[in-house]
Parts: structure tokens; sequence; C-alpha cells
């Protein structure tokens, strides 16, 4: 009996997927809900499991190909025996050794369009033992850097990839002995010790390819560079941040060297994405904005009087960014055309708030996202985003991290920006900039005061959000921040 292997509905118009990658070949055995096949789309990563138990007879959509929802993938013979050894694909997942079975280690799906990374260090080296989860190799792609895991507990038999070299998703890495003991000293590298932390003073040759690349083109000091990365490793972010940092003065001589008036540095895979990805907001939105000023002085007083308590209840600080992001939240439910995206010809309602909250650090402009945001004590969102602001500057966050978000809030104010114009986060329709505050005179009641101002700017596409719901959105969150118990009484 053949059945069918399928794509599967992927949801919210989502009409076609990519192959990523075969976890099965043709001839393999196959139980019932094991996974077979990894597709992607522009949202997600998902595994298609096999429908039934028996051996994956054929398979009709190569991996790189672009499939619709329900096409057809492959199919399995029930109760067929599996091709021998012999016939079987030499790069198959699993096969057996005489030092026990052979597991491939591929590149992890990354998720949100990245299909490269660059290998940035070995963690372990041929012949080391190696134990379920644990870290093998670190790759760099251009919105995080990630760890690969251990799949099974065993010895790295072999690598496949050199360090600094750029491989695409599910590429080969290594191949590690699942259950064989580490190799003997005589015959290969014994298992170091771990490595000590990339101190202050380390050296050129001690780092991975991809900083000693930028150490050498801009002749840094390596021993001057504080290492950021996992155990204390200078990482190529932690080169980049070294080389923009200014140098302190040093006595004049004469005469003095002219340097080059030019440099031509390659931009870095984030900085290429951000590029790409801004750009193609400015091509793709009818992208408006509209200003409006807030009386900060409810906030102010609120966080004044109980951030004590709620510092010792909570263990975080109150800070602004709670007060609004469920300012926005609420402003939101009543203007839900900002929390909507454009696909093709249909406009996507989403009836959850993920908050994206724009994070700089020295690998650039991330969004964590703070999801389900409605759902969420004012706490509970400051402590997540303290979370994700710790996690963005040690360079720890993952692609889930920042992908789904609906809604973004950016603060150019931490910056000293008193007004400006923030870009759409694609496919988001909204995005609202924050400022810095600043004492100026106002009229209230036929009197000039002083009060702590907020400029507050809101970019939208114009093409869902209308001016009207714009301006609206907007009031509603100065509203909710000048009066924080609209929030509370659901005003």
């Amino acid at each position: 009996m053949t059945t069918e292997i399928r794509v599967p509905t992927l949801g919210e118009s989502v009409t076609e997927a990519t192959i990523a990658r075969w976890i099965k070949n043709e001839g393999d055995a196959v139980s019932a809900d094991e996974p077979l096949v990894e597709l992607e789309t522009d949202k997600v990563s998902v595994e298609v499991p096999a429908p039934a138990a028996g051996v994956l007879s054929s398979i009709t959509a190569k991996e790189g190909d672009t499939v619709e929802v329900n096409a057809l993938l492959g199919a399995i013979e029930a109760g067929g025996a599996p091709a021998k050894t012999a016939e079987k694909p030499a790069a198959a997942a699993t096969s057996a050794s005489a030092d026990g079975e052979e597991i491939e280690l591929r590149v992890p799906a990354s998720g949100e369009s990245v299909t490269e990374a660059d290998i940035g260090e070995w963690l372990k080296k041929e012949g080391d033992p190696v134990a379920l989860d644990e870290p093998v190799v670190s790759l760099e792609t251009d919105k995080a850097a990630m760890d690969v895991p251990s799949p099974a507990s065993g010895v790295l038999k072999e690598i496949k990839v050199k360090e600094g070299e750029t491989v695409e998703v599910g590429a080969l890495l290594a191949i590690i002995s699942a259950g064989a003991a580490a190799a003997k000293s005589n015959d290969a590298p014994a298992a170091s010790a771990p490595e000590a932390p990339a101190a202050a003073g380390a050296q050129a040759d001690t780092l991975s390819p991809a900083p000693r690349r930028v150490v050498a083109e801009r002749g840094l000091d390596a021993s001057a560079i504080q290492g950021t990365g996992k155990d204390g490793r200078i990482t190529k972010a932690d080169a980049l941040a070294a080389e923009a940092r200014p140098v302190q003065a040093k006595a004049p001589t004469a005469p003095r060297e002219l340097g080059p008036r030019e440099e031509r540095v390659k931009m870095s895979r984030l900085r290429q994405t951000i590029a790409r990805r801004l750009k193609e907001a400015q091509d793709t939105a009818a992208m408006l904005t509209t200003f409006n000023d807030v009386d900060m002085t409810a906030v102010m007083d609120s966080r004044r009087q109980y951030k004590d308590l709620f510092e010792k209840k909570h263990g975080v600080k109150l800070g602004f960014m709670s007060f609004f992001v469920k300012a926005c939240v609420h402003a939101l439910k009543e203007v839900p055309d900002v929390n909507a995206e454009i696909d093709g010809t249909d406009i996507v309602y989403k009836n959850h708030y993920d908050i994206g909250v724009a994070v700089g650090s020295d690998k650039g402009l991330v969004v964590p996202v703070v999801r389900d945001a409605d759902l969420k004590s004012m706490a509970e969102i400051e402590l997540e985003i303290a979370e994700l602001g710790r996690r963005a500057r040690s360079g720890q966050l993952t692609l889930e991290d920042m992908q789904g978000g609906t809604f973004t809030i950016s603060n150019g104010g931490i910056y000293g920006s008193l007004l400006s114009t923030p870009i759409l986060n694609q496919p988001q329709s909204g995005i609202l900039g924050m400022h810095r505050i600043e004492e100026r005179p106002i009229a209230r009641n036929g009197e000039v005061v002083i009060r702590p101002m907020m400029y507050l700017a809101m970019s939208y596409d114009h093409r869902i959000v209308d001016g009207k719901g714009a301006v609206t959105f907007l009031v509603r969150v100065k509203e909710n921040l000048e009066d924080p118990q609209r929030l509370l009484l659901d005003l």
C-alpha cells in the first residue's frame, strides 16, 4: 500500500514553502509520525511527519524546490523493506561503523529567510568526546550567532568544513560516532580541556577566523579587545566595536605618517540584511508619519511613588517601556488596522499583540519580541524586556526571539533624539518612535507651567492605515500615558 506525503496546511495565509532539507533518503525505513522533510516559509520552519510506517519509496520534490500547500512531496510504501546499505546514498542520516552509529551534524534551519551562515569556531576537535546537546561548533548568520549542539553522545569523528567557510542550511558539518570512545592520544588529538576565556591579553592567533580577519584588516591590537562571546571569546562584533572606539592619543611624533584617506570594508551579514530590509520597507509601503507630544508627569510620578516597592516585589526596576507597551496594546485593540499586515491582495488582521522592542547592540539594531503582551502584567513585561536586552548585548538572542512581531516600539530617546521618523519593520504596518524627555513650558488652564514632555512619532503604512486611524491611535497612546488609570479601567 502506497501512502502519499503532501505539504500540510501552513496557516496564516501561507500558500507555499521551500524544501529546506530531506531528513530521510529514498529507501530509508520510517516510523509513523517520524520527521521526513523540513519546510521553510517566510514565517516559520516546519517538519513534515511520516503519515504511516514503511519505507520512503520516492521523493518527488527536491531540496530547494518551492511547493504549494497540498503538493506531492513523496511516497511511503507500507511494509516495504529498506534498501541495502550499499545502495543507499553515501550521505545517509545515520550509518553503522565499527566505532558506533555514525550521525551527521548539519546546519540547522534558521528561519526568517536565513539561508546560509559562517563557521565561526569549532568548539571540539576531531577525536574529542561529545555529550548529547553539547555545543560542537559556533555559526554566525546575518541575524545572530548560535552554537550547534551534538545530536548524540560519542566522538567527533570527522569535521567536514573549516572555520571561516560559508555553508548553507542543511549542509553537512561533521560526522559523530554515537557511543564510541574517544581516540587514544597517539591516534588523534587528545580531548583538550575547555578553552580558557579570551581575556583582554589574547593574541590575534588565538582568535576564530571571523574576528581574526577584522583584527588583521584593521590593524587592531587583539590584547586590547574585551571578549563578550561564549566563555569570554572575542567575536567579530567585539572586533568591529573596538575599531569604532576612539584610541587614546599618543605623544605626537615628527614627522607624522599619513594614513590612507579612504578604507573599503565589506559589510557584515547583519548590516547587509538591515540595509536590504529597510530599503524594501521604503520601496513597498506607502509610509507616512504622524506626530504628537505627551506629558510624562503621570508616568514619572507613578514610577517615583512605586519604584522601590515594585523592585522589591518583582526583582526588576519599573521602567518606561511597560507603560508604553500597555498603552500601545490598548490603542491597537481600538485601531486594529495598525496591528495588521498586507499579504498579496489580502489584509491579515492579528488577534494577538506581539510587540517588538528595538534594542541597540554592538551587532546593530535588533528587535526582540514581547509575545502576548496583552496577557502580561507590567512586571512580566519589564522582566522580559530586561532579559531580552541582556541577551541582545551578549549576542545570545535567537532567531525565534526576533520573529513574528505585530507592532514595534523604538526608543531613540536613549541616544538623545528629540524627534525622528521611524521606519517600518516589514511586514508590520506601524511603529512608534519614543524620544527624549525634555522639560518645556506649556499652557495649562490659562497658565504657563513646566512639564516633562516627550515627542511621539508614529510611522504607518497608508495602504492599510488611514490618516484618521493613525491619528486616533497616537492620541489614544498619549491619553493612556497622561492618565495611566485609563488602562486599568479599559477606557
